[in-house]
């Protein structure tokens, strides 16, 4: 492969956008985007809403057709991880020992799923790529019962799917009502008054303490049958390579500025892994949302391309949870009403 230009690991939604934004800038140089994903980028809201209830096909997820890339002359190297980032030789390592150099990167791994260290945690389905996806609506066609654990956007969002198909579902939340910490009591109760109406039992303020063959039981001692279980219990940012590069790091992630520029000049970060200045509230922030981690990446590739850019719009999402919809938008870290 030829050196120089752009190159991005991740294939999400910052790291494709980091690569389209550095083209639309006039970035001229070869675009490189290497992802462990062995599938072309893909759209994850989908994942727990449309295509698991049914609705749609999971083909139907795709970011672009693979001439999308080609036409923008940006390559898309699948199931090609990268073992090492070196700032101090403008390179990055593959794992199976190629050096790729770079006039710019962007780091755009974003989080991998938690799973609980209780028995049987291994046996249960976590939903985060498209793989998972798909495996997961499989094991929904034959089964009658399951268990969701976690209440945050995944969660809901998968329990509710899960029982418009008519399965009968269980969730077990830490949390007194669901997204509580994040929204307050009172948007936690219309939560918990909506997966209600979809069908969903809720089971608050335990957790689950083991995962059998057909059950799950939980910390309270509270015994439901599964045929399949999801564990929807958060997510940990993926910063490892940006921390063995000697990055500047806070809690698991990489300090950037509001243009998504590291501690390294010509590395930049954006998405789940970048603890990010915001030019409007002043501060660093971090944030798990699309639509934030899209802005992000456009904004690391049109540095990177040398226009001038900065993120500052408040960050937001909104969430389907069966027949209805939530939308938020604030800077993370607390509400007033």
């Amino acid at each position: 492969m030829s050196d120089g230009g752009l190159v991005v690991i991740g294939s999400g939604p910052a790291g494709v956008a980091a690569a389209t934004a550095y083209r639309d800038a006039g970035g001229d140089g070869p675009v490189r985007l290497f992802t462990a994903d062995p599938d072309l980028p893909y759209e994850r809201p989908p994942l727990s809403k449309d295509v698991l209830r049914g609705a749609s096909d999971v083909d139907d997820t795709f970011l672009h057709e693979p001439d999308y890339y080609r036409q923008r002359g940006i390559e898309i190297q699948l199931a090609t991880p990268v073992a090492a980032v070196l700032p101090g030789q403008s390179a990055v390592r593959l794992t199976d020992g190629r050096l790729i150099t770079y006039d710019s990167c962007v780091l755009a791994t974003g989080s991998a799923p938690v799973r609980p260290a209780i028995p049987g945690a291994q046996t249960a389905h976590v939903l985060r790529s498209r793989r998972e996806a798909i495996a997961l609506a499989a094991a929904a066609d034959h089964a009658t019962t399951a268990v969701v654990a976690g209440s945050g956007f995944i969660g809901c969002e998968a329990a509710a799917s899960l029982a418009a198909r008519g399965l009968a579902v269980t969730m077990v939340t830490e949390e007194a009502r669901p997204q509580q910490a994040r929204l307050g009591p009172w948007a936690g109760e219309q939560i918990a008054a909506w997966l209600h109406a979809a069908g969903v039992e809720l089971l608050a303020e335990d957790r689950l303490a083991e995962i059998g063959a057909d059950f799950a039981r939980t910390e309270a001692g509270l015994r439901r049958p599964a045929d399949l279980v999801l564990l929807a219990t958060g997510v940990n940012p993926q910063g490892a390579l940006a921390a063995e590069a000697g990055l500047a790091m806070q809690d698991g992630r990489v300090r950037v500025t509001a243009d998504m520029r590291t501690s390294s000049p010509t590395v930049f970060a954006a998405g789940d892994i970048a603890f990010a200045v915001n030019a409007s509230a002043r501060r660093g922030i971090t944030v798990e949302h699309w639509r934030d981690a899209l802005t992000m990446g456009e904004i690391a590739g049109r540095s990177a391309a040398g226009q001038r850019a900065e993120w500052s719009q408040a960050p937001g999402f909104w969430s389907t949870i069966g027949d209805h919809t939530l939308k938020y938008a604030a800077w993370g870290d607390g509400f007033d009403d």
